[in-house]
């Protein structure tokens, strides 16, 4: 690998989406990201902005943000959206600024966050969408959090309900789903977490990103 690459990924809730990514990173020797830049973020965002433009400096001067994400804590629980969604432009702003370096600077995956539609004119990015059938997504929530089925049912409806908010808040409109949005959309309950992985793999193949 020579040029930096960005795979983003975005998913349904009890997708497999974040395993996949994860496996993906690790089959590649990358980082996956996800919860780090939004730590990052919410610390940048409360500093002045000529705080940050220092801050920013820095950073960029120093490899870029990975150093620094890679030393933030990563959540690995799931997060239920019980509070209806409310955007912080600021916020954004700098996850933004954090996704655009990470493009620049080194070869990644980037789960969520907008992340394919923030870098939808560069071309060293493969967008991905996880999708499953509603069943099967249900099934794996139950499993893996692990609660009964009204529960999985209630925390996939108001998550993806979130997400869908959120990019459409951040993206002027855009619908989340749209698989116009993405260079590959892949139905995990057919394809399997390893499934998925080799057929990411074989279109980072076919980008010339990997050999």
């Amino acid at each position: 690998m020579t040029r930096p690459f960005t795979v983003t990924f975005a998913r349904g809730f009890g997708t497999g989406g974040k395993e996949i990514a994860s496996r993906l990173a690790e089959e590649l020797g990358v980082h996956c990201y996800e919860n780090r830049i939004l730590t990052l973020a919410s610390q940048l965002s409360g500093l002045d902005h000529e705080l940050f433009v220092e801050v920013d400096e820095k950073i960029r001067a120093h490899s870029g943000f990975s150093a620094f994400l890679a030393g933030l804590p990563r959540s690995r629980k799931y997060i239920s959206r019980e509070e209806p969604f409310a955007g912080d432009q600021q916020l954004f702003e700098y996850q933004k600024e954090i996704i655009e370096n990470l493009n620049e600077t080194e070869s990644c995956c980037i789960v969520g966050k907008c992340a394919n539609d923030i870098l939808r004119h560069r071309d060293n990015v493969l967008s991905v969408y996880i999708e499953a059938p509603r069943d099967y997504c249900i099934r794996r929530t139950m499993d893996n959090m692990p609660v009964s089925r009204e529960v999985a049912e209630a925390t996939i409806e108001k998550t993806d309900q979130y997400r869908a908010e959120y990019y459409s808040f951040y993206t002027g409109g855009k619908s989340w789903t749209d698989p116009v949005a993405y260079d590959l959309t892949i139905n995990s309950a057919r394809m399997g977490i390893e499934g998925s992985v080799r057929l990411i793999l074989a279109a980072l193949k076919t980008r010339g990103f990997i050999e």
